[in-house]
């Protein structure tokens, strides 16, 4: 949803006129009363105009509830008199009724949206006398005692000293007030957090408290506007964000959808320790927070092909604080197209295409050639370009026709000059092109799904253009049919080929390397010194009048963004396939990282992997089962053959139980503590147990007793992996250990065959590992929810990245060794790509998954109901539950052909399961 839409200041009644676009900059709306306009028709009678009357920080506005009769905005610095008088001081003589009111002599007044038609602002000058009555017990002397403190503030000679006072007044009505915990949904709520903040829309903020519950975020703003509080739903919040408000850390914005443009709501605080403390609050709560991503995993998802060119200018542009709801920080984006008056638009051509090397300004040699001729002159600081290419006036140039208020804030209740607006897409490029002052580039609205604000659908009266031409709908390109198809072309071209060959050229120059120093310098992309992040420092600026005055120049100039990078950006490896449709709103939308999983993932797998592949595997049919154990099953394995199945249990026993003879054959004890896994080694003649007693245990099927011991750790053994004569040990002491062992074919592996290769340091217990099958890499899972990925033969570490909330379970490679699932304590199944170490997709099954097993595409997980879940991995859906267990699936292991699968469980049996 577009901000024009979303913004709170706008969401009302029809009948409401009134927004918070009516105030001046850095005014605020701070009360309002039902009251009526005493009109004196004649000397004798009166007409009572019922409205409500709003008290702001520089102005008095009266909003008639008849939408016929406009809006009065007075300002509070033209007024000459503001004074509380008696029935009859007024000169209307014969009043209803006695009661005393507010008159205001003022010598000029706005008149706004008569008819609730927006239109630019009418102006009535000359001296003239409003009367006001308020309706209810409110106290008048208490009114006017409020006008009069802010009209002195109005009046003070610095504006500085005007910004203090009305400053310290705010404040005051802060510190007086508090949030009302009667607003809570649910009065059980417990209350973390309270302050004071703003809640920043597009040109305004409206100021009020904020409070944090167990299960709400709250908004009340002191005004009660647009309504007395806002709320979001804890558990409705997908993603916040830190930014940078007024060139201060002290902004935090709050989505609760993944592919919105613009927030839920946007806050800024009065210091950073609220906002920190506030983002604490809610990044605890958030189950995928932990796995936010970074400006280079954002790269790799592009270059591989994971995100489109639009879904990762977004995210670049979210990570460099550009918001939609900061038009002086609105997410930027580049000039795609060069020709704008073929009848065929040629995107296989290069010429069809803008030089994505060169920033707007430097794309006319001519042009360039003359403002670098004024650089070489200017004294230090010196700067290329004397406007930017973003900024709120450049915004709301092309956003005119759906925002037509916010032009008008920022125009002082005017439009621009006709032949100065927005009135075709040709012009606006060409003036792109050799415009003295011209070089702004576009924003995300050309490449949506929304053509609206190219249309003047409001009808609109924004003048007449040279020629007598009416401002009306936007002339477009010959070869665009219609808006629709204006849009479509565009986004064809953002994807494509050429573009995304040449995206990082253009990435360099907002983004990263080329944006500041000698490298911004040489790629002719130096703007003014003030518009780059840290250039100025507000808090040094002692003198008030110069500190907003600086202020003001930044917020309108324009902003550059947060450098995000400092070397250049590589090229895209690979780009998305699939075509741009119109209907396909979805695929250019902006998505929330990690990525969901699509099939281009997939597409190259190795041949072995799709032999693992499964078919019918929602066919699958529990066949029996045998309670063995006397605690929960940890471990299961198997032979060759498949005649013994060997089980490990928190009663410390490892059986062996004969499939032929469906009986147990043997039962084994090496300690009073729980054995945790079991492994198997080639040649079906060891078995290894791990154990919590901190050893690892050799058992020998052939001779029926133990072989060997393995005193390996610190802390209880967790799992154990065997791959290539290497003998993996994981352990709560938060280490993994690599052993080298060769196994005796006759009588299993002598403890004299150790050696320790590596010992791979964790920060949490470790609780579960697993290694690819050309046992080069390892991943590892701790307590806390991180995931390790390590290179083996050099003990590196290659990735780190939290992944679950709570402890990981259960962690596996695909056959191919490019992706690693994992579950969690979170209940959440998590892919990671190997190589880069991002998460690509995370799926909520709402219950915890204990264990797994899966083809790269399918996966058979067990919840803690006993049931076996098959997932669409793909899809990202549960296929088919298979009830089983009467308690939690524990363990998991299915043979190589996939015909037939044991679990084990809490419930303390094995279930044998076939394909049928």
């Amino acid at each position: 949803m577009a901000f024009w839409k979303k913004a709170p200041c706008l969401q009302r009644s029809s009948k409401e006129r009134f927004s918070l676009l009516l105030l001046d900059q850095g005014e605020y709306f701070f009360e309002q009363h039902l009251a009526y306009h005493i009109c004196k028709e004649t000397e004798l009678s009166e007409r009572n105009i019922y409205g409500s009357l709003k008290i702001c920080s520089k102005s008095l506005i009266f909003e008639p509830d008849d939408i016929t009769i406009p809006i009065f905005k007075i300002a509070l610095r033209d007024c000459a008199k503001i004074e509380e008088v008696e029935e009859g001081e007024d000169g209307l003589l014969f009043a209803s009724h006695t009661q005393r009111r507010i008159s205001v002599l003022f010598n000029q007044v706005y008149l706004i949206k008569e008819q609730n038609i927006v239109a630019p602002y009418q102006i009535q000058r000359g001296e003239n006398n409003f009367t006001f009555q308020l309706e209810g017990s409110r106290k008048v002397d208490d009114v006017v005692q409020t006008l009069h403190q802010l009209q002195r503030a109005s009046r003070l000679d610095k504006l500085g000293d005007q910004t203090a006072m009305i400053t310290a007044i705010l404040q005051s009505r802060l510190a007086r007030t508090s949030f009302d915990k009667n607003s809570f949904r649910n009065m059980s709520e417990i209350s973390n957090m309270e302050c004071e903040a703003e809640m920043v829309t597009p040109l305004v903020t409206n100021p009020g408290h904020v409070c944090i519950t167990d299960k709400c975020l709250y908004f009340q703003p002191l005004n009660g506007y647009p309504k007395p509080v806002v709320f979001i739903s804890l558990t409705d919040i997908r993603r916040i964000y830190k930014r940078r408000h007024m060139l201060m850390p002290m902004g935090l914005e709050v989505f609760c959808t993944e592919n919105d443009l613009c927030s839920d709501i946007y806050l800024k605080f009065y210091n950073p320790k609220d906002r920190d403390g506030l983002y604490y609050y809610i990044a605890a709560y958030l189950e995928n927070h932990l796995a936010e991503q970074t400006a280079e995993n954002y790269m790799l998802q592009w270059q591989r092909g994971y995100i489109s060119n639009y879904q990762y200018l977004l995210h670049l542009n979210n990570l460099a604080d550009r918001s939609c709801n900061d038009l002086s920080q609105y997410p930027i984006f580049p000039w795609i197209l060069a020709d704008y008056t073929s009848p065929e638009l040629d995107l296989t051509a290069a010429k069809t295409f803008r030089d994505l090397s060169k920033p707007v300004g430097a794309l006319n040699k001519e042009r360039l050639e003359r403002l670098m001729m004024r650089y070489h002159e200017m004294p230090e600081p010196k700067f290329i370009y004397g406007s930017h290419y973003s900024s709120p006036g450049y915004v709301l140039f092309y956003l005119v026709r759906v925002a037509p208020e916010y032009m008008l804030c920022i125009q002082n209740g005017k439009f621009d000059y006709a032949d100065r607006m927005f009135n075709s897409i040709a012009e606006t490029w060409k003036n792109c092109l050799e415009g003295v002052t011209d070089f702004k580039e576009l924003i995300p609205e050309f490449y949506g799904n929304d053509w609206s604000f190219l249309l003047n659908s409001m009808n609109l009266e924004m003048g007449k253009r040279q020629g007598g031409k009416l401002v009306d709908d936007i002339e477009l390109p010959p070869w665009a049919s219609d808006p629709e198809d204006f849009l479509q072309k565009n986004r064809e071209a953002l994807e494509s080929q050429y573009v995304s060959d040449h995206l990082h050229e253009w990435i360099d120059l907002i983004f990263g390397c080329k944006q500041r120093g000698c490298e911004a310098v040489a790629a002719h992309n130096v703007f003014h010194p003030v518009t780059y992040e840290g250039e100025v420092d507000l808090n040094s600026i002692e003198e008030p009048d110069q500190k907003i005055a600086m202020l003001t120049q930044i917020l309108e100039f324009g902003q550059t963004p947060k450098q995000l990078f400092t070397k250049p950006h590589p090229k895209r490896i690979c780009t998305i396939t699939r075509s741009v449709s119109r209907s396909s709103s979805q695929n250019m939308s902006m998505v929330e990282s990690p990525v969901s999983i699509t099939e281009e993932l997939f597409e190259d797998l190795m041949e072995e992997s799709k032999s693992f592949s499964w078919s019918n595997i929602t066919k699958l049919k529990k066949e029996n089962g045998h309670k063995i154990h006397k605690e929960s099953i940890t471990g299961i394995t198997v032979t060759s053959n498949g005649s013994s199945v060997f089980t490990t249990s928190q009663d410390s026993t490892l059986k062996m139980f004969s499939t032929s003879q469906k009986s147990l054959q043997r039962s084994v004890s090496f300690s009073n503590m729980a054995l945790s896994s079991c492994v198997l080694l080639p040649g079906d003649t060891t078995v290894m147990c791990s154990s919590w007693d901190n050893n690892v245990y050799f058992y020998s099927v052939a001779f029926g007793r133990r072989q060997d011991t393995l005193m390996g750790h610190d802390d209880a053994v967790s799992k154990i992996h065997w791959s290539n004569d290497r003998l993996c040990t994981a352990s709560w002491d938060s280490t993994v250990k690599v052993w080298s062992c060769v196994p005796d074919n006759v009588c299993g592996t002598k403890r004299n065959d150790f050696e320790m290769l590596a010992e791979l340091e964790h920060d949490a217990g470790v609780s579960t590992i697993t290694v690819s099958s050309d046992g080069s890499l390892l991943v590892s899972g701790t307590k806390e929810g991180h995931m390790s990925i390590w290179d083996i033969p050099t003990a590196t570490l290659l990735h780190q990245l939290p992944c679950h909330r709570g402890t990981m379970h259960d962690v596996a490679f695909s056959p191919d060794n490019r992706h690693v699932l994992s579950t969690g304590e979170d209940g959440c199944l998590k892919v990671v790509d190997v190589q880069t170490g991002m998460l690509l997709s995370s799926l909520p099954s709402g219950e915890e998954q204990r264990c797994f097993c899966w083809n790269g595409h399918t996966v058979l997980s067990g919840n803690d109901a006993g049931e076996i879940l098959v997932w669409d991995l793909l899809g990202g859906r549960i296929l088919e539950r298979m009830p089983g267990h009467s308690d939690a699936v524990t363990c998991i292991w299915m043979n190589k052909p996939c015909n037939t699968m044991i679990t084990g469980s809490a419930d303390r049996q094995i279930l044998f399961w076939k394909l049928l």
